[in-house]
């Protein structure tokens, strides 16, 4: 039988396990990656293992996330990043080189190589043919230290491609119509593999922004082959020696085929607040607009920003709207400028913003109170942009350029436009001297890692006890993410290496008065319904909890890189076998969790609650139970190494 793309990166980086779909799998990882907001707790657990030297064959640090420097703590994080980078071996991007994704797509991923990174859009790599996971920052940091990366095995889903797409409809709006199709749950525990015929039309950029939104239907990630169009993208980035072809066997087998008809798509937008309420453009066109943001991992490539300037040139925006626009890297910015589209693009009245992730995360430019806000991004949970009672929609670029000269929601196809053909340079510009390489083995030794008063010791867990009897000191709903439970934005992440100081904003999206009350609890357990923890890969959803004494969070369903995170920090992540039982529990209840050793050995754990029993699930694997006992991976990884 043959293999598919994904298969075929398994078996080449398989450690150990079998590739059986749902068992653990061990896998050898090329790359890493990490950004600012997660990276600096990522290298403070590399440095607490105690290794020289990172064992990847190319490990990257990032400057993406957090660059608004109103005080000293964002600075001093940057320089931390920076000397602990030059010093162990890895390279890093200077603030203003881009967003991770777009400038590790431009310039270091590698067909049929492994990366994960400390960001959950890490597979927008898939695109170019590499099998790339977004994890926690412990997990980039073990494998750092040339350690395996766990996951167990998903299933393999084909998503077939025919047709083509007609003018502005866009890879974003396959992105939308197969999140409408499986929603944000959908896609965990699977990866969704491209393929058919209509790939041959879809550009390297075009397939970054659909593995990219990959990552909001909950999958493990996402990959298109290795193929003549990747070959194209290399060559014109000047990496043709890093090509490899790898393609799907006509025989491979997968769990399921999902048929999307190019052609027969039309522009499409996510309502808020989640990225699975997809209807088509034209059912909500009309809608007053305050605000268009272009840019993010989704959709900041060359090719993006050459159509939005062609869209707006010799056009002004429309009074009412405040527009952004934000290059994904500084090639994009610097071609853009080199041919003066980034002229046509000022001239309609959009303001030009850093090279970075800002808005998406809340990090500036967030909509007035109560603002319509449409963003060529990948999420609009309720709050991210900084604006609580903004409503943020998703849509391509395209349709975002339309409904800024409009001011209203507009289906781009109606302004008259004949079509978009903008030709893509053969050859771009490369310029990687703001990718700073690490010192050598013998001149790091003598480097100094520089750490400002703000960053703090990474939180250690406890070994896990055989009962917990501890209070509910929350319970919230479905599709709660990271969001929720850590929030971004240009309030909090100046602390992202500050973990008592971040504990104050703990849950304060769901409800201000929990850090207080964890306080007072000592120890406590959480209670959650479907999909928690869905969204970021950031790890500090997991440790403040911890170190607010959270030890085990109980939920219908986990999502998969925060159930990691969780097993990660040493916190007890339980699922009710029956669903129904989630009604039986409430804020203040004191259950009482037994037998928890042999429970987590069979997969099934009994609870107590005012003379009831309650049967939680927690299928792990060997080596999962052993981080929980041992009260997390960085205390196991101690005991391991003595």
């Amino acid at each position: 039988m043959g293999l598919g793309v994904a298969e075929k990166i398994i078996y080449s980086h398989l450690i150990s396990g079998t590739v059986k779909t749902g068992s653990e799998i061990a896998l050898h990882i090329d790359q890493t990656l990490t950004q600012d907001a997660t990276g600096t707790m990522a290298y403070l657990q590399f440095e607490a293992m105690g290794i020289d030297r990172v064992r990847t064959e190319k490990s990257v640090a990032y400057i993406d996330h957090n660059m608004l420097q109103s005080g000293f703590e964002n600075a001093d994080d940057h320089r931390y990043i920076q000397s602990v980078a030059k010093k162990h071996g890895i390279w890093f991007s200077r603030p203003g080189n881009g967003i991770c994704h777009q400038v590790h797509l431009e310039r270091i991923a590698v067909p049929g190589k492994t990366l994960i990174g400390s960001d959950s859009h890490t597979p927008t790599a898939g695109g170019l043919g590499m099998l790339a996971f977004g994890a926690g920052g412990l997990d980039v940091a073990v494998a750092m230290g040339g350690g395996a990366y766990y996951i167990n095995m998903p299933e393999i889903v084909r998503v077939e491609l025919t047709g083509k797409l007609r003018p502005f409809v866009t890879a974003k709006d396959v992105s939308l119509e197969l999140l409408r199709r499986i929603s944000v749950k959908g896609g965990v525990g699977k990866i969704m593999e491209w393929g058919g015929e209509g790939i041959k039309t879809l550009s390297v950029p075009e397939r970054a922004t659909i593995t990219n939104m990959g990552t909001e239907t909950g999958a493990t990630t996402s990959v298109f082959p290795s193929d003549d169009n990747t070959l194209e993208f290399l060559k014109a980035q000047g990496r043709e020696k890093d090509f490899v072809r790898c393609e799907a066997d006509d025989d491979a087998k997968y769990s399921e085929i999902i048929t999307i008809d190019l052609s027969e798509l039309e522009p499409m937008i996510a309502c808020p607040h989640q990225p699975d309420n997809v209807v088509k453009v034209s059912e909500v066109s009309g809608i007053k607009v305050d605000q268009v943001c272009i840019g993010s991992c989704t959709n900041s490539s060359l090719s993006d920003m050459l159509k939005c300037a062609n869209m707006l040139k010799g056009r002004k925006i429309s009074d009412s709207v405040s527009m952004s626009v934000s290059c994904g890297s500084k090639q994009v910015l610097t071609m853009l400028s080199d041919c003066g589209a980034l002229g046509d693009i000022l001239a309609s009245g959009a303001r030009l913003l850093e090279c970075g992730c800002g808005p998406c995360i809340g990090m500036g430019f967030s909509p007035n109170s109560g603002g319509i806000s449409l963003r060529s991004f990948n999420r609009n949970f309720e709050g991210r942009s900084g604006t609580r009672d903004a409503k943020v929609y998703l849509v391509s670029p395209e349709t975002a350029c339309a409904s800024a000269l409009t001011g209203v929601i507009t289906d781009p196809r109606t302004l008259g436009i004949s079509s978009l053909n903008v030709p893509v340079p053969k050859s771009f510009t490369t310029d990687d001297s703001a990718i700073l390489e690490p010192a050598l083995p013998e001149e790091a030794k003598n480097i100094a890692v520089i750490k400002g008063p703000n960053i703090k010791s990474v939180p250690v867990g406890e070994r896990l006890p055989d009962t917990l009897s501890l209070p509910v000191a929350l319970k919230v709903g479905d599709n709660i993410t990271t969001d929720h439970i850590m929030p971004a934005g240009s309030k909090i992440l100046p602390f992202r290496s500050n973990i008592p100081r971040m504990s104050d904003f703990c849950f304060s999206v769901c409800d201000p008065a929990f850090p207080e009350r964890a306080r007072v609890l000592g120890k406590s357990i959480i209670i959650g319904g479907v999909n928690y923890g869905q969204g970021s890969s950031r790890e500090h959803a997991a440790l403040v909890p911890l170190y607010l004494g959270v030890r085990a969070v109980i939920a219908k369903s986990f999502a998969r890189i925060h159930r990691a995170n969780l097993i990660n920090a040493g916190i007890l992540p339980l699922v009710f076998e029956n669903a129904s039982d989630y009604d039986m529990i409430n804020e203040g209840d004191n259950p009482v969790i037994t037998d928890i050793k042999n429970g987590l050995e069979s997969g099934r754990i009994m609870m107590e609650l005012n003379g009831k029993e309650i049967t939680l699930l927690c299928e792990l694997s060997e080596r999962q139970r052993s981080i929980l006992y041992a009260g997390g991976l960085l205390n196991l990884t101690r005991e391991e190494s003595k």
